[in-house]
């Protein structure tokens, strides 16, 4: 019989790649809160909460964060209606084109960014509209819809037929099964969909760069400040922030979506 628990040399091996994985991020945020204002001087010379507060009072640095909250906000909301209807649409019933449909779902989280992006811009430019909030809220919102939907249509696959069927039969129209039966059950899908959906949405760079004209979302503020040395210690103050604004839902969503038979959406 074979013992389950992994080798020494195993288990070295992977907290080396998560080293190895997550050291830049460490990089990051001992410099956060070094006393030095210059780029990087190793070893660190001091701790201080100096450079929290002067990005917290920069206005540029507020303005960013404003929209990016804003963007990431508007972006859930629509994938989440749009991700829920179109799995509950795709999840039971075979028609002709479903496959195709569900390709062309899942197809904007598969592309490289750039090529969203280009695509979004040339669109927007034909229709003849500026690039703006709202440009930056519909593309991110295009491969938002994807999370919420790969969540939710899992979820759904995973629900009994027979308690829909019960509430039918007990009288229930259609609206009253959805609100007491199907609900209920997507309630942590449609969470745990919500908040990878806006994590994806806040740190989105590459997308933004193509849809956002003259708005600075708070990842296209860091980008700019890559040419300004003698603001780092607020820029690892504002990178710190993305990360743990971004990680903080992956790890709800994980928690939430746990224990659910190795499928995607599951969970108790």
């Amino acid at each position: 019989m074979h013992s389950e628990k992994a080798s020494a040399g195993l288990r070295l091996a992977a907290w080396g790649g998560l080293l190895f994985l997550h050291f830049p991020i460490l990089i990051i945020f001992l410099y956060a809160f070094n006393t030095e204002d210059a780029a990087f001087s190793f070893p660190p010379k001091g701790f201080t909460l100096k450079w929290i507060d002067v990005a917290f009072t920069r206005p540029d640095v507020l303005e960013a964060i404003k929209l990016s909250l804003q963007v990431a906000c508007l972006a859930t909301l629509i994938a989440l209606v749009l991700g829920t209807l179109a799995s509950a649409a795709l999840y039971r019933r075979s028609f002709f084109g479903k496959e195709s449909i569900s390709l062309v779902l899942i197809l904007p989280i598969a592309l490289p960014g750039i090529i969203t992006g280009i695509a979004l811009l040339s669109a927007f430019k034909t229709l003849g509209i500026e690039p703006g909030v709202f440009t930056i809220v519909v593309g991110h919102a295009t491969f938002c819809v994807v999370i919420v939907y790969n969540n939710v249509i899992a979820r759904l696959r995973r629900t009994s037929q027979s308690l829909i069927e019960a509430s039918m039969d007990l009288g229930a129209d259609g609206w009253q099964t959805f609100r007491y039966i199907v609900l209920p059950n997507l309630g942590s899908a449609l969470l745990a969909g919500g908040m990878l959906a806006f994590a994806l949405s806040f740190d989105e760079i590459i997308v933004t760069t193509f849809t956002a004209g003259h708005e600075r979302t708070l990842p296209i503020w860091l980008l700019n400040q890559l040419s300004r040395p003698r603001d780092v210690p607020v820029t690892n103050v504002v990178a710190m922030l993305v990360m743990l604004v971004t990680m903080l839902p992956i790890l709800g969503a994980y928690y939430l979506t746990r224990g659910g038979d190795s499928v995607a959406g599951g969970g108790k």
